[in-house]
């Protein structure tokens, strides 16, 4: 069988398989086995096992664990609470204001997690009520929400990276710290949006006068709830900038500083420790059941042929390499709205990849774009896993049909967004660069 049929049956398979809602790892796995039989040889299966051990003595994906228990540990600690009440006290009398912090807190629990969901799940808690009480359009609302809650796939330490590193072979260091400039500059274009936004459109968000009045003093005296969350910040990023430990020791310093944070509040406590690590557990695992399928799955895919036909494709075309780059984005903003981030990097990195260093890409911001593009996915309607994050939090009043209408503003800056790295790659590359220094 030629490989280009194999790489039409393959992904075809996958396709279809994945529409049925089945567990994407035992998709993966199982297809790996099934081609395996049909078209390769029985005792090629060894290749499965062998994915299965190199998972498991893999160190860097220690920090996934680490960084995934830091984020839970904070989750429950109430300084996300802490954060928006500060922020509140701030901006509460600047038009959007609410809408602003919002975003601004997203940065700072991106910062300090990671996690998409965690952020999404805690502002739509806390914010959503708060904005639309004070007469906030619920589209502007929700549209924020879930964009800025999307920035902890693109702001360090984000576990997204450092699967790709992984899975890309490239530094998880300069992957961590070349999200950075990128993440802001996505929350720039929202803030600013909002500003030209509400102040074009006076009814998207309520007047300063309805905020109530705060002195000069209690805004200063909210500010030390920013004290450990910078400090947290600071002991994860800056350990890694300055290369005084690896990203897996940098999550470790991390969880101690969310345990830290949640001591100060008197939140540390068993029950919480217990239930924190049960859900680092569950994540975990999921997560290495992916990695084990993936794996399996592309090993068994480069060992048809299917990576050297579509590679050999590739070359015969006579387009752009820009064009080549274009599609490939796309495919993964398709994939963002069906399949979770792991699930897509460890599917996809191994057959772009060979692709993106034909094409004489940089890898690292190859990986930015990457990291934007499956946030693409994520806010995208109708399937983007963020707008089902939001769904849970919102009030019988606001329907699935706001979220849509107000997440596409967003997702048109996150193509700006896209587009300027795409133009610029200086802003991907500019601090990674430093590093190497």
């Amino acid at each position: 069988m030629s490989a280009n049929l194999i790489l039409i049956l393959m992904f075809g398979g996958l396709t279809v398989f994945l529409l049925t809602g089945l567990p994407v790892a035992f998709v993966l796995g199982g297809l790996s086995v099934l081609f395996t039989v049909l078209f390769w040889n029985p005792q090629a299966l060894i290749i499965l096992i062998l994915q299965v051990f190199d998972t498991m003595r893999s160190e860097a994906l220690l920090a996934i664990p680490l960084y995934i228990f830091m984020a839970v540990v904070l989750q429950r600690s109430g300084v996300i609470e802490d954060l928006y009440r500060a922020m509140e006290l701030w901006f509460g009398r600047v038009k959007g204001g609410l809408a602003i912090g919002t975003v601004i807190i997203c940065v700072v629990m991106a910062a300090m997690t990671g996690v998409v969901g965690a952020a999404v799940t805690a502002m739509g808690i806390l914010a959503l009520p708060e904005m639309l009480k004070r007469g906030y359009d619920p589209k502007l609302a929700t549209g924020t929400i879930c964009a800025s809650g999307t920035l902890g796939i693109l702001i360090p330490p984000s576990v997204l990276t450092i699967v790709y590193s992984v899975t890309a072979q490239v530094s998880i260091g300069k992957m961590l710290i070349a999200g950075i400039v990128p993440g802001i500059l996505l929350a720039s274009l929202y803030i600013a949006y909002i500003v030209i936004a509400s102040w074009l459109k006076p009814e998207l968000a309520p007047s300063v006068d309805d905020a109530p009045r705060v002195s000069l003093a209690e805004r200063l005296a909210s500010l030390k709830t920013l004290v450990l969350p910078s400090l947290i910040i600071v002991m994860v990023l800056g350990s890694i900038f300055f290369g005084i430990a690896t990203p897996t020791e940098a999550a470790a310093v991390g969880v101690f500083g969310a345990c830290l944070a949640a001591a100060t509040r008197r939140h540390l406590t068993l029950s919480m420790l217990i239930d924190s690590s049960g859900v680092t557990l569950k994540s975990t695992a999921m997560i290495l059941w992916i990695t084990i399928g993936a794996k399996a799955y592309v090993a068994i895919f480069t060992g048809l042929g299917g990576a050297d036909a579509l590679l050999g494709t590739i070359q015969s075309l006579q387009v752009s390499p820009y064009l080549v780059l274009a599609v490939m984005m796309l495919i993964l903003v398709f994939l963002g709205t069906v399949l979770d981030e792991i699930g897509i990097i460890l599917l996809t990195v191994p057959v772009f990849l060979p692709v993106v260093r034909f094409l004489g890409f940089d890898e690292i911001w190859f990986g930015v774009l990457y990291a934007l593009t499956i946030q693409m996915g994520y806010i995208s309607p109708p399937f983007g896993y963020t707008l089902f994050y939001i769904k849970s939090t919102l009030p019988n009043e606001v329907g699935m049909g706001t979220v849509y209408r107000g997440i596409l503003p967003f997702f048109l800056l996150q193509i700006v967004g896209l587009m300027l790295c795409v133009a610029f790659p200086q802003i991907a590359t500019f601090l990674p660069a430093l590093m190497g220094r």
